[in-house]
This record gives structure tokens, sequence and C-alpha cells, in this order.
């Protein structure tokens, strides 16, 4: 898919100035949608011309209503919410409210726009119930992304909306990711601007993972927003599984610095987000990686070495 679909279509973007959401506003700006970009806060990002930004707290009923009424989107991509492990631990509350509640604001908001079609973004951390077990979700995150697939499947079947989900595995890129590729480049740039000694501490060299760019990944919700099916669950993945070992040489031979690195841990087996048959759905759309890994990984390395440079002058 190249777009055309999307040109002066209503587009409306959730968490848009996240990691994510940058690229996700660039996309669409760029393919004639009309974009609405929805903030928590004014003044976090800059979007340019041609993007208008509407401030909203999305754990506000009213101010979701009221958006919707606004803007009332002919497509909704939903990226907002909490996605740190860590802070579900220590505000678990916060986590379900915005991962769940907002979201249900979100669909029934969106009940008064029947034509609008919606891809919600969970995540492949999500908690799956073991039938006949009572629920041991591995943390709060888990729990929270699984209640947001049951209860945005649920309002599809129940007010028969145009509601379709998105897993991502491990999206990298340029932007302010805390992903491993982007830590482990700011500590690459950091010691080359600042001659930091202390090690970088990685777990097994053979512990893999899937990573996909994140413009890939916004492509993939396009597609889905335009071709995707209501009621279903997409992995967007890349389908190669790539140890942390080869994440590690690779961004280190884009260096002459000296960068220590020490392993820790134990080796684990892949995530499994590079199963293929995973990916002939949105396969067969229209709609594949193209971003080469490498390129990826220059291209965090070259942003947070921009960066870090302004943070420095």
């Amino acid at each position: 898919m190249d777009g055309a679909e999307l040109t002066g279509k209503k587009v409306l973007i959730t968490g848009a100035s996240g990691f994510t959401g940058r690229h996700a506003v660039a996309y669409f700006k760029a393919v004639g949608a009309t974009v609405a970009a929805v903030v928590r806060r004014a003044g976090i990002h800059s979007f340019g011309d041609g993007v208008a930004v509407h401030v909203c707290d999305l754990n506000d009923k009213q101010q979701v209503r009221h958006l919707i009424e606004e803007v009332k989107p002919d497509y909704v991509l939903h990226l907002a919410g909490k996605n740190s492990v860590p802070d579900s631990w220590s505000d678990p509350l916060l986590v379900l409210e915005t991962n769940v509640m907002a979201v249900l604001y979100l669909l029934d908001a969106l009940r008064s726009c029947p034509a609008a079609r919606t891809v919600i973004v969970g995540s492949r951390l999500k908690y799956t119930p073991e039938p006949g077990r009572p629920p041991q979700p591995p943390h709060p995150y888990s729990l929270s992304k699984a209640l947001e697939e049951m209860v945005s499947l649920s309002w599809m079947s129940l007010f028969g909306q145009q509601i379709m989900l998105a897993e991502p595995g491990n999206l990298i890129g340029a932007g302010p990711s805390t992903g491993i590729c982007s830590l482990l480049a700011r500590h690459i740039a950091a010691c080359e601007q600042e001659g930091k000694t202390e090690a970088f501490r990685l777990s097994g060299r053979d512990n893999t993972r899937d990573f996909l760019d994140v413009r890939d990944a916004v492509r993939a919700y396009a597609t889905l927003l335009v071709q995707g099916t209501t009621g279903n669950v997409y992995p967007v993945v890349s389908g190669t599984e790539r140890s942390l070992g080869e994440i590690a040489d690779t961004l280190l031979t884009m260096t002459e610095a000296e960068v220590p690195v020490r392993w820790d841990g134990a080796s684990s087996g892949p995530d499994g987000a590079g199963d293929q048959e995973e990916l002939s759905a949105l396969r067969k759309m229209g709609w594949q990686p193209l971003i080469p890994f490498t390129q990826s990984l220059r291209d965090i390395l070259s942003d947070v070495r921009t960066q870090q440079g302004r943070a420095n002058t």
C-alpha cells in the first residue's frame, strides 16, 4: 500500500508525541492525510505546518468526547498508553486506568462516528490466561494490555464498530525510545563525547528478539487502517530473530571509541515474534519490512549523536 488511499482523509493519532507517534504523524502527513495529533500537554513536540495538535487527557471522558466531536475522524490510530513494566509495579492503578479506561472512553466516543476505522496498538507482552488455572499475569502491564484487547474486541462486538488490534514486536529507530538498541547507542555516544569508561550491561549474547523499524511498523498500521479485517489481532513484526550479541557487535562497528560492554545473565530462547505464519495476513495486504536492520541501527546512532551534541552545546 502506497498511502494514496489516505490522501485527504482525517486521521486521528493518540500518543502523537511519543516514539511511534512522531513517526506516525510524519508518515500520514507525507501521504496527504489530514492529521489530528493528540497530546496530553501542549508544547511537548512540534510537528510542523499542516498538523492540527489537540491537547486531550484521554483519562477524561468529557475531553475525549469533545475531541471526537471536533475532529470527526475517518481513521484512528491509538498509540497512547503506559508502556513501562517497572512503572506498572510502582503505580498499577494508573497503568490500568491509562491502558484500559482511556481506550474505552475513546471507543465509546467513536460510537458517534460509526464509519471510523480504528487500530488499537497493543503489546505482545499481554497476559494470556490458561484455561482451568487462576489468572497469573507476570506484571500489571501485561494484565492491562490483556484487558485493553478484551474490552476493545468486546466493544466492537457490542456496538458494531470497526476495530482492529496490532501487536508490535520490539520497535527500533530514531527518536525517544527506551529500547535496548537506543540505550546502547546512547552509551556509545557518551563514550565518544565524554569518554565514559563504565561498562554497558547486557544479558546473554545469545538472547534473541524480533526487531522491526518503527517506520515499517507505522506503514503496517496504515495498511491495517485501510485493509484490516474488523476484530482481528495482527502481529506487527519483522519475522527475523536477532541476538543481543549481533546488535552490540553491529553498533560497535559504527564507532572508533572504546565502548566497554559487560554481559550478565544466562541466555534465553527466542521471544516467539518471528513466526512467519503470523506475518502472512499483513503480507497478503502488500506490506513487508523495507528498512534494513543495519540502517535502523545507523539511524538510531546518528540521531543519538545529534541529540547529545545539542545537549552539550
